[in-house]
């Protein structure tokens, strides 16, 4: 019978790390869109705001901030709808029984 030589097992790199499960990486992707709007919905708020209070409120503080409160509010929903609807494709229909 001839002799079969098999391959040395492959040694780890020191220091790597394993890959990410599925469900982590879509939980990462999911904060990251969730910062990223909160960001964005709150600096357009906050912009919108300022603008409003130079032009129409003789710059007051309030315009600003309820532009900030209602970008962070919009971003909030958007995000609470992403993790609420987890295995739903967007704009499919699912019958009841």
């Amino acid at each position: 019978m001839p002799e079969t030589t098999l391959p040395p097992p492959a040694t780890p790199v020191v220091g790597a790390r394993p890959s990410k499960p599925v469900s982590e990486a879509l939980l990462n992707e999911k904060w990251d869109r969730c910062l990223s709007s909160l960001l964005i919905r709150s600096s357009l708020g906050l912009g919108f705001g300022v603008v409003f209070s130079v032009l129409l409120f003789k710059r007051r503080a309030w315009p600003a901030f309820v532009g900030l409160g209602f970008g962070a509010g919009r971003a909030y929903e958007e995000c609470n709808g992403s993790f609420l609807r987890t295995n739903q494709a967007s704009g499919t229909r699912v019958a009841r029984p």
